[in-house]
């Protein structure tokens, strides 16, 4: 029905329109009774070879929802009810502000992409907290995508995110230290190794100072971008790991056009989708050895079947994210690639999904 009705109409609408007005029927469907528990019952994948526990929080798919989608958190019973194992929200600012002019999404159909320039438009904090403090139930983990304000310089940049962090501590079951979004001017200069060491530092001690006021001590975890050379992204990651981070995201969208054929290329902004599935692949492969599996990995990036989540948990992630593609296949992937999943590990015959982590690295 979404391919053959729902598609077609929302392609023909301006994709920032079709983006609200999704949003606004899902934020509607998050405040039926009972509906989004109900439907996870029907979507939620129903083999344990998929659960796992990590930071002590359970997770019964690998497959969760990338950062965003949702940038402000009003439609988390509804993703939840399409079967994700977590769902990640923002990115999040101290102060709401209004991102970068419109037009700053646009579709490349052809290529199953997306290119965005939206500038983490977003309405702050403490509507933030208002509405993750109001959801009754969590049947999946909600992570907390973080950044800083397009005003802040970077050399306050730390003080932005320290101020999510006081501000949301209470109502995140995870921090992801955003310094790889290419849309807001001078951010990616974070992911500098000195730089972020003591940007991941300040944000651990932060959540530690928290820890006692607000009884929850979430994961932190940093999402880096796709351009690094290989010296840089070995040094961010290598960075994050000496500061003490509990997770690396891999990766963010990318600057790169290559093999891309829609009018669109030329636009500004980052690119995800199809067109990153091998790339983001090969990150992964390289985070895990170069972190030998110290640290969980999230694996993001031209996810559309369950054939490139597999290829990403075999290369070392322990979780994925999807956004592009929920875009492009509707609402019914992430039971999709729940069940595909499964099938795959019993092709392979693993007992397990962690079996199955890093085993091509």
């Amino acid at each position: 029905m979404y391919r053959r009705l729902l598609k077609p109409a929302l392609f023909r609408l301006d994709p920032e329109e079709a983006h609200h007005l999704t949003l606004r029927a899902l934020a509607a469907a998050s405040h039926l009774p009972a509906w989004p528990s109900l439907a996870r019952t029907l979507t939620a994948p129903a083999d344990p070879r998929l659960s796992q526990t990590l930071w002590g929080r359970a997770f019964a798919s690998p497959v969760g929802l990338a950062a965003g989608l949702d940038k402000n958190a009003e439609a988390v019973p509804a993703f939840s009810a399409l079967g994700f194992g977590f769902v990640e929200v923002g990115t999040v600012t101290p102060l709401a502000q209004p991102g970068n002019e419109r037009p700053r999404l646009f579709r490349l159909p052809p290529d199953e992409a997306l290119i965005n320039r939206m500038g983490f438009n977003n309405v702050g904090v403490e509507a933030m907290h208002a509405r993750l403090a109001a959801l009754p139930a969590r049947p999946a983990p909600v992570w907390v995508n973080i950044g800083k304000n397009k005003v802040t310089p970077n050399e306050e940049a730390v003080q932005d995110y320290l101020k999510c962090v006081r501000a949301l501590q209470d109502v995140a079951d995870a921090f992801v230290v955003n310094v790889s979004s290419p849309n807001t001017p001078g951010l990616r200069a974070l992911q500098a190794a000195g730089d972020l060491a003591a940007l991941v530092r300040a944000v651990l001690d932060e959540v530690e100072a928290g820890r006692v006021r607000t009884l929850n001590r979430p994961p932190v975890l940093v999402k880096l971008a796709p351009d690094l050379p290989p010296a840089g992204f070995e040094a961010s990651v290598n960075a994050v790991l000496e500061a003490g981070a509990d997770g690396l995201i891999v990766s963010n969208t990318t600057l790169s056009r290559d093999g891309l054929t829609h009018a669109h290329r030329e636009e500004a902004g980052g690119l995800s989708g199809r067109p990153l599935t091998a790339r983001s692949t090969e990150l992964v492969r390289a985070a895990y050895r170069l972190t030998r599996g110290r640290v969980p990995i999230v694996g993001v990036g031209g996810i559309f079947t369950a054939n490139d989540a597999y290829a990403k948990i075999r290369a070392g992630a322990s979780l994925t994210e999807v956004y592009t593609a929920l875009i492009y296949e509707g609402p019914g992937l992430p039971a999709r690639l729940n069940r595909g999943l499964a099938r795959l590990l019993t092709r392979d015959g693993f007992h397990h999904v962690t079996e199955a982590v890093g085993v091509e690295a």
